[in-house]
């Protein structure tokens, strides 16, 4: 008999997903660009000075979008010193991270990178010393056409054609008492919608996204988006949600596994503020949520390596978290979340991807390696494309203080009709298997062409230099289906993917 039963049905979907929901996050913050992104010299770096074996492992990671230069970096920083000829531009003191900051990489070069890698870029704008010139004019400079003063310096820098930048924030945790330029609802709004109305006005395609609160626990939680929404509706496409969570903050692993509700019942509420907001204005529109900021960070224990106090160093080794298959777990979870909330969350960004709080780690001059929370982004990011569909779930709960019962299996379902695919996502939040039957309807038949585990004895294991793939996903072979039912058995603590393609060749997944 399976522990938890399941039904699949094509007729109840939640959303359609946003390729920008496999986004990613690269700020001036510790060694993300300098000795992540970006090392002239190094064995596997190009003429430009980016590492091909980053480039290599991003573009396999399967991030669709990366979210720069900032986080807190982008509140003191001036986009006009990181453009123009490497030496010509300043170095200057990094403030938020208590860095020294070279400008060897700018916008220009950024925007080079991403093309490399072949992935869009997200844009934050500094709302904290600068405001509305600054932000106007970096929109001129990245998307003006040749006629004016900042897209012709685009020109005279070497790139003569527009690149099109597409989504923009609109400054970056406002209401944080430790931004630089912090401030009240009120004021933000006030400068976020006339920052968005300058920057619409040389770019009308473009989309903007306006700064929710910094977190579920924050004071200003919930009247913050209501403030800032209400002065800023006509420019916000989207509001941002920041969600960080520490396994030290939890006594035990599956208290810790449980950390994706908080990021559920944010998503809930700032969903249900923003129709709040526009039920009032009596509008029609409906705004995106942009979860740029999500991840584990094992913030207690780096916390101390930052040395407030100390001098300002060059790219200094910040945050550079070592996940163990417990936080790659957890990132699974968060990762169904967002698949759950598709029908609202357009927008997502893994903070960050190399580095800092990472999905990849370096050695300057070395290695670079997958960490264990790599693999469930990547295969999200690989089958998690199509549409979300309704998973009713029966099955085992246990109990977690502050939360009460919380389902063992942690699952979701996408459809990919044009390759006719099913593809379930899994995480088993318990230290014993867990078999797991799903009534398939509506759905013609299907084959079970994958099942991918991810696991470990150890929950604590984790890759690194010495031992990249100790942490690794692994065939399964016991899912199977039978009279229009999948069964599989979930390892112990584990991730895992079930594939589901067409039994009858047909290239689409049922339907009626």
């Amino acid at each position: 008999m399976p522990d938890a039963r399941a039904v699949i049905d094509p007729a109840v979907v939640v959303g359609q997903v946003d390729d920008r929901l496999f986004g990613s996050f690269v700020e001036h913050m510790g060694r993300a660009v300098y000795g992540g992104i970006y090392e002239p010299g190094h064995p596997s770096a190009n003429a430009a000075g980016w590492r091909r074996d980053v480039v290599e492992l991003v573009r396999e990671m399967g991030v669709t979008l990366v979210r720069y230069p900032g986080g807190n970096f982008v509140s003191g920083y001036d986009w006009e010193d990181g453009v123009g000829p490497r030496q010509a531009r300043p170095t200057r003191l990094d403030r938020a991270w208590r860095s020294i900051e070279s400008n060897a990489v700018g916008t220009d070069d950024f925007l080079a990178w991403t093309r490399l890698v072949g992935l869009e870029p997200m844009l934050a704008v500094n709302l904290g010393t600068r405001g509305v010139e600054a932000a106007r004019n970096l929109v001129e400079y990245c998307n003006g056409q040749a006629g004016s003063r900042y897209a012709d310096w685009r020109a005279a820098n070497g790139h003569p054609r527009p690149y099109g930048v597409r989504t923009w924030c609109l400054g970056n945790e406002m209401d944080g008492p430790w931004q630089i330029g912090h401030t009240s609802a009120i004021e933000y709004g006030r400068l976020a919608a006339d920052a968005g109305r300058a920057m619409r006005l040389v770019d009308p395609s473009i989309e903007l996204v306006a700064c929710g609160s910094s977190g579920s626990k924050m004071p200003t939680f919930g009247s913050w988006e209501e403030t800032v929404l209400d002065i800023a509706w006509e420019v916000a496409d989207h509001i941002s949600l920041h969600s960080y969570y520490d396994p030290a903050a939890y006594e035990t692993v599956g208290d810790y596994l449980a950390c994706s509700l908080d990021l559920e019942r944010m998503i809930d509420t700032v969903a249900a503020t923003a129709d709040a907001v526009a039920d009032r204005k009596g509008s029609r529109k409906r705004i995106g949520l942009s979860v740029d900021e999500w991840n584990v960070w094992h913030f207690a224990e780096h916390r101390s390596r930052e040395d407030p106090e100390g001098p300002y160093r060059v790219a200094p080794s910040l945050a550079e978290d070592e996940h163990d298959l417990a936080d790659a777990l957890a990132v699974g979870c968060l990762l169904i979340a967002l698949l759950r909330h598709t029908d609202r969350v357009r927008i997502a960004c893994l903070a960050q991807l190399v580095n800092v709080i990472p999905a990849i780690r370096t050695v300057d001059g070395g290695a670079a390696w997958r960490q264990a929370s790599f693999h469930p982004f990547a295969d999200v990011a690989r089958l998690g494309r199509g549409t979300v569909l309704g998973f009713a779930l029966d099955g085992p709960t246990y109990r977690v203080d502050g939360e009460g019962q919380v389902q063992a299996i942690d699952a979701v379902a996408v459809r990919d009709a044009a390759a006719g695919s099913v593809t379930v996502f899994a995480v088993n939040r318990l230290d014993r298997p867990l078999g797991l039957e799903a009534e398939l309807r509506n759905l013609g038949p299907l084959a079970v062409d994958e099942h991918r585990i991810l696991t470990d004895p150890d929950i604590h294991a984790s890759n690194t230099a010495a031992d990249p793939d100790r942490i690794a996903p692994r065939p399964g072979v016991n899912a199977r289906i039978g009279a229009g039912r999948l069964s599989v058995e979930l390892p112990p603590r584990s991730w895992n993917v079930v594939r589901l393609t067409d039994a009858a060749g047909e290239g689409s997944a049922g339907g009626t």
